[in-house]
Order: C-alpha cells, then sequence, then structure tokens
C-alpha cells in the first residue's frame, strides 16, 4: 500500500473523526449507491422492454416482408421463394397473405386479422404456432369439409370461443350480385388456440390455410407477401437489399426496424431521458463527497501541516484526498452496483411488477441487466465523485506549514 492510500483510508476509518462527519461521510456512499442502483433498475427495466418487445415481435412476425409494388399481390410465388431461398443470410420464406374480416360467434362479433399461411412452413417459422395451449395445430378440414381456424387466447376468451367451436368470417371482398356487392363469408372450426405472449397477437390474429384465406378474399393462387426470416437480424436490412435485387423492379422489402421504427425509437429516446435525470442523483452525491472532504481537509489541518512540515509534497497531499474521495465512490458504486442488478434479476426471475397487457403488450416488467451499461455507470459514477475531489484536494495542498503551526 502506497504512503498516499495508507493517509487516506486511516482519515476514513478513524474512530477519532466527528460524529458528523462520519455520519456526512456515511451519507455520501449511501447517496452513491442510490444513483447508481436507481440507473441500473431504470436502464435494465428499458433494455427488457425493448428486448421482450423485440423476441416477442419477431416470434409471429418476418425479420424482412418482400411485398410487391401494386396491388395484385405474388402470382408466381413458389417460382420466386425458390430462387430467393439461396441468397446469403435467408433462414426461410414463407408465403403469406393478409385479409382484414369480420368473426361472428355466437351472437358476438369482432373484427380479426385473418393470415393464410402454409401451415408446414409456418409452424417451423412462427413462434405462435408452437405455443398451442388448447386443441391442436391441425389445419386439416372436418368430416364435412369445413376448414380450420386458430385463434389467440385473449380473442378466445373475449368472445367465448372453444375449442370445436365453429365460427362466421365475412370478408369485405365480397361477391358482384345484381343487388349489388354482398360480403363473402364462410364457416370455419376452430382447432386450437395459441398464446404467443404479445398481446396484440392474441388478441386480433387468426390462422387458416393459403388455400381457405384465397377462398374468403375471392383470389386465385395469389399471395399477399413473401415472409422472410434471416440469420441475423442486424442483417435484415441487408438481407432486404439483395432480395430486392434478385425478385427484380416491381417488389419492394420492408425489415422489422422499418415497420417498428417509432417504438424503438421512443424506447432508445426513454433511455437517453432516463439516464441523464437519473444520473443527477449521482451528481448530487458527488456533491456530498466535495462536503466529506472539505470538513475533512479543515479538520485535519494540522495533520497535514505536521506531514508537509516532515517532507510530504504538495500532489501527494492533493492525492490523498482525491483517493479518499475514490474510496468512497467505489465503495458507493460497488454496493450500487450489486443492488441495482440483483434487484433487477429477482424482478425479472420472480415477475414482481404485474403489468396491464392491453397497454403494455407484456403481462409483466422484464428487467435486463446489460454489461456495457455496468461498465459506463460506474465510469460517470467515479467521473463525477472524483471531479468533486478536486478543490478540497487543491485546498488543502495550499495549506502553509507555518501558520498552521505557528502557535502549536
Amino acid at each position: 500500500m502506497t504512503f498516499e492510500w495508507l493517509v487516506a483510508l486511516r482519515y476514513l476509518r478513524s474512530p477519532n473523526r466527528p460524529a458528523v462527519l462520519r455520519l456526512v461521510t456515511l451519507l455520501a456512499v449511501i447517496g452513491v449507491a442510490a444513483g447508481v442502483t436507481t440507473l441500473v433498475i431504470a436502464l435494465s427495466m428499458n433494455t427488457g422492454f425493448r428486448q421482450a418487445i423485440r423476441d416477442r415481435l419477431l416470434s409471429v412476425t418476418a425479420h424482412v416482408n418482400l411485398k410487391p409494388i401494386g396491388p395484385d399481390g405474388i402470382h408466381d410465388y413458389r417460382d420466386l421463394m425458390a430462387q430467393l431461398s439461396g441468397a446469403p443470410g435467408v433462414r426461410s420464406i414463407e408465403p403469406a397473405i393478409y385479409n382484414t374480416v369480420l368473426l361472428s360467434c355466437g351472437g358476438r362479433a369482432r373484427g380479426v386479422v385473418l393470415k393464410g399461411v402454409d401451415p408446414d412452413l409456418e409452424r417451423k417459422a412462427s413462434g405462435a404456432l408452437r405455443n398451442i395451449v388448447a386443441g391442436v395445430d391441425n389445419f386439416s378440414p372436418d368430416a364435412d369439409g369445413i376448414p380450420a381456424l386458430l385463434v389467440g387466447r385473449i380473442m378466445a376468451d373475449e368472445l367465448k370461443i372453444s375449442v370445436g367451436d365453429y365460427v362466421s368470417l365475412t370478408s369485405p371482398q365480397g361477391n358482384l350480385t345484381p343487388f349489388g356487392m354482398l360480403p363473402r363469408s364462410r364457416r370455419f372450426r376452430v382447432t386450437g388456440i395459441y398464446d404467443s405472449g404479445f398481446y396484440d397477437y392474441d388478441a386480433n390474429w387468426a390462422f387458416v390455410t393459403l388455400e381457405s384465406a384465397q377462398g374468403l378474399a375471392g383470389v386465385g393462387d395469389v399471395v399477399s407477401l413473401l415472409e422472410v426470416r434471416v440469420a441475423k437480424l442486424d442483417d435484415a436490412s441487408a438481407v432486404a437489399g439483395d432480395l430486392v435485387r434478385r425478385a427484380g423492379p416491381g417488389f419492394t422489402a420492408t425489415t422489422w426496424m422499418d415497420e417498428n421504427r417509432a417504438l424503438f425509437r421512443a424506447l432508445s429516446l426513454e433511455k437517453l431521458v432516463t439516464a441523464l435525470f437519473i444520473g443527477l442523483i449521482t451528481f448530487v452525491a458527488g456533491l456530498n463527497i466535495l462536503v466529506v472532504l472539505t470538513m475533512t481537509v479543515t479538520e485535519r489541518a494540522r495533520d497535514i501541516a505536521v506531514l508537509m512540515a516532515l517532507g510530504t509534497r504538495r500532489r501527494q497531499i492533493r492525492r490523498i484526498f482525491v483517493l479518499q474521495g475514490l474510496a468512497v465512490s467505489v465503495a458507493g458504486t460497488a454496493a450500487g452496483l450489486a443492488a441495482g442488478y440483483g434487484f433487477a434479476w429477482i424482478a425479472d426471475r420472480w415477475q414482481l411488477i404485474p403489468l396491464n397487457p392491453e397497454i403494455y403488450a407484456i403481462p409483466y416488467v422484464p428487467f435486463h441487466g446489460n454489461g456495457f451499461d455496468a461498465i459506463w455507470i460506474a465510469a460517470a459514477a467515479l467521473a463525477i465523485s472524483v471531479a468533486a475531489t478536486i478543490v478540497p484536494a487543491r485546498a488543502a495542498a495550499r495549506i502553509l506549514p507555518v501558520e498552521i503551526l505557528r502557535f502549536e
């Protein structure tokens, strides 16, 4: 241990210090710990929300959507899928057709998003069909030829739908008759209820086969788009550009980041604002360190004068008080990081804070500690604390031993 560290720690641990100085030192440590703990919890919650929403969103939606520019859909989608399946970074390609329909059952009705899928391909790609909570993910028609329908758990609860029930789906894309345009309606049998964990999809989406969706929409063998899953999420933009080039003119592609840009931009802005405002707590804790060192300089003026009279250099005196402030900051930062990440882990592990999924899309507050956040939080806390030591350390180094010891 160096001379400066020895003296700094003696000043902090001395039992002969005034009670008020010990109290202020303790409050400084608690202040740094409180600031760091609050910042860790807030950033862990923000990161947890971002990751949970992203994971749940991508479990039921594609990473890249390849769409035709015109409204006619994709006619030769099988050939296009075979052409694009070998593109670098592409993990899977699934055709899909979307339609907004009216679902009616037992006197209750509501609008839903109907997605027509290839069952075999969708099971491999979508997390929704891998989490069936009632029934089975069987898209085979019943004995009477009535096609199958899979609905979300929340939709089933709201409309009192059970496995085996028959429902009617009405499409606004109707048939032209002498009496005008009449909506097209079909009966479906509910064979399964899924739970994706994402409120919007569980409450508003239903799945049928491509053929059933095409028949209800009154179109031929046409799909709305091709849904592409990529090997690496960060490569989605590059893969999208490559797919458009391979598909040729008449196509455009959007990524999951494009379609949810507003959501993730809001989460990023919230993280920045949270870090700035909660960081003020650490700044106030730095002022407490300044008070501690200023009081220590005043109380230890004679000790400092004796040390200087014995040959201690002024830079060593400055270093003593910088190290003293650093010790307070390190103790508070370490305690704050341990408390913050400990609380975040417990709260996420046991889902301690429930949420209304209708508002937040997930049923509880997720926490996800980020190692990079710990590094910059600790660095910021230490930087603020060291900056707070500059004034009292310089004041201690300017003490004149002759004036202090003149009357001793």
